[in-house]
């Protein structure tokens, strides 16, 4: 496997030259990149702004292993609302011009929700199947996008209150049957509702990114968050059934909170823990 690292992991007010040179000096080979409304990787980017940060991280030596987003939570895919959807069209193909240009083949893509746990005015609650009909609609407007830029659309299991099984998430890549649709694993996500070993197993070769987080099932959001080895995951069984599936891409852990001091330590600290996992 391939050792990379989310950006949402590293001190808040860092710039991007310096998360790349903490992420190379911690030990990691890659890093995942966030696509924003403002910044070194945003909306408003162009070809020459993204040209320049793929420039930088290849000269201090990291691979951009893939692109995720933030925006989805503010604009899903499942709203009531034509244009938010539109807007959520809008961003998956920003998404994915930018991750080409990025160099990097894959895109992170939260499709819509049925609700959000921890801020339910951002997401406003949407019938289920409702829900599921137009997030699978927007995958399917993205795939021609896809297909030009050769990069594919990873769909995460994330607190959405939707794909709530590893039985429904391989259903609705099926159901869209592409080869550029396929599954973003969250290691971390699925603890408080399920067993990571068990959505591995049944999700196999949809499998293309994989982040890895851990989590302890008697706490709340972020709170249960914990560091990689610290959490309920049991790791030896995750790594086995990786190993089962054949799964040997990127892994990105996804820190979170921070620590309150000495914040890149949180960096150098999950360095070490993914290290000891992929001896497992």
């Amino acid at each position: 496997m391939r050792k990379s690292i989310n950006i949402w992991s590293f001190p808040p007010g860092m710039d991007l030259e310096g998360k790349l040179k903490l992420a190379k000096a911690a030990g990691f080979e890659g890093i995942e990149l966030e696509l924003a409304a403002e910044g070194p990787v945003s909306l408003t980017s162009s070809d020459a702004d993204l040209a320049a940060v793929a420039s930088m991280a290849r000269d201090i030596g990291v691979t951009i292993s893939s692109l995720a987003s933030g925006l989805f939570w503010g604009s899903p895919g499942s709203s009531d609302d034509p244009a938010v959807r539109g807007q959520a069209k809008a961003i998956g193909e920003k998404m994915l011009t930018s991750a080409a240009a990025l160099g990097t083949d894959a895109i992170l893509l939260i499709p819509g929700c049925c609700g959000m746990l921890w801020e339910a005015n951002t997401c406003p609650t949407v019938p289920y199947d409702v829900a599921y009909q137009r997030a699978l609609e927007l995958v399917r407007s993205l795939v021609p996008t896809a297909e030009g830029c050769q990069v594919g659309i990873c769909i995460e299991n994330v607190w959405n209150m939707l794909f709530l099984s590893p039985l429904e998430m391989a259903r609705a890549i099926d159901e869209v049957n592409s080869p550029f649709v396929s599954a973003y694993f969250d290691v971390g996500n699925v603890v408080k509702f399920g067993y990571p070993e068990h959505w591995i197993k049944i999700l196999g070769k949809r499998i293309k990114r994989v982040h890895f987080k851990d989590y302890r099932r008697d706490g709340g959001f972020p709170e249960g968050f914990v560091d990689l080895l610290a959490g309920d995951v049991n790791w030896p069984v995750v790594m086995a059934a990786f190993r089962e599936i054949g799964y040997d891409g990127w892994i990105a852990p996804e820190m979170l909170p921070p620590y309150t001091h000495c914040p890149e330590q949180i960096v150098y600290n999950t360095s070490a823990s993914v290290d000891a996992i992929l001896r497992m």
